[in-house]
């Protein structure tokens, strides 16, 4: 176990010190998916709407989104407003603002994705029932797009659990981050702890965005 450097992680509060971690990193990604489902909601129904220049903005913040890396958007919410506006954004502030910008997007095009892949007889149909906008959108679309789209929803959580690793390039102590202070702590008495301390990392992730991964895939599957 010595020479895998696992003995590291029975040290003191070391394995509890990681599962610290790990929940800052949870937290993090629940705060924001919750905003980026409430804000991509009404995203996705505008970015349906006709008028072009809504369709225009959208389009522009969904690639500027897709084409920035999320490390430099951190760097330029947490260091750049600071320098520029003179906010006093703490770590996680500045996080939660970037991963909700991000899953606001992505969860904008989810949206707009399940509302345009409903037939359009289906809205003819309501209509010709009598059925008013409200109750159109209320009955008959909005239970098809949640079933559309909630596999997917799902899927960006995980994701957005495994990216929260980057919030410790702007000071954020979060499980990776943890990590390396078990390692260098570590360095003479445990030479091998990277492999035990990073091997654990790996399986805590694992243990959070495996069972959620799977919802997804069984609920993609039951309800294609």
């Amino acid at each position: 176990m010595q020479s895998l450097g696992i003995d590291a992680l029975f040290k003191g509060r070391n394995f509890l010190r990681l599962l610290e971690g790990l929940w800052v990193s949870v937290r993090i990604s629940l705060i924001a998916v919750l905003i980026s489902i409430v804000l991509g909601v009404v995203m996705g129904m505008l970015m349906t709407s006709k008028s072009r220049i809504l369709k225009a903005v959208f389009r522009i913040y969904l690639e500027i989104v897709r084409i920035m890396p999320q490390m430099v958007l951190l760097f330029v919410v947490y260091f750049g407003t600071t320098r520029v506006f003179g906010w006093n954004l703490t770590s996680e502030a500045a996080a939660i603002i970037v991963f909700s910008f991000w899953g606001t997007a992505e969860m904008g095009d989810l949206v707009r994705g399940a509302l345009i892949s409903i037939p359009r007889i289906q809205y003819e149909s309501a209509r010709a029932l009598g059925m008013k906008e409200g109750t159109l959108f209320r009955y008959v679309i909005l239970p098809q797009t949640i079933r559309r789209m909630i596999p997917l929803s799902i899927n960006l959580i995980t994701r957005m659990i495994k990216t929260t690793s980057l919030v410790m390039m702007i000071g954020m102590v979060e499980v990776l981050k943890v990590g390396q202070q078990i390692i260098e702590a570590n360095r003479k008495a445990s030479p091998n702890a990277a492999f035990g301390v990073f091997g654990m990392v790996f399986f805590l992730y694992f243990l959070i965005c495996w069972p959620i991964s799977r919802l997804a895939a069984g609920l993609e599957k039951r309800w294609a």
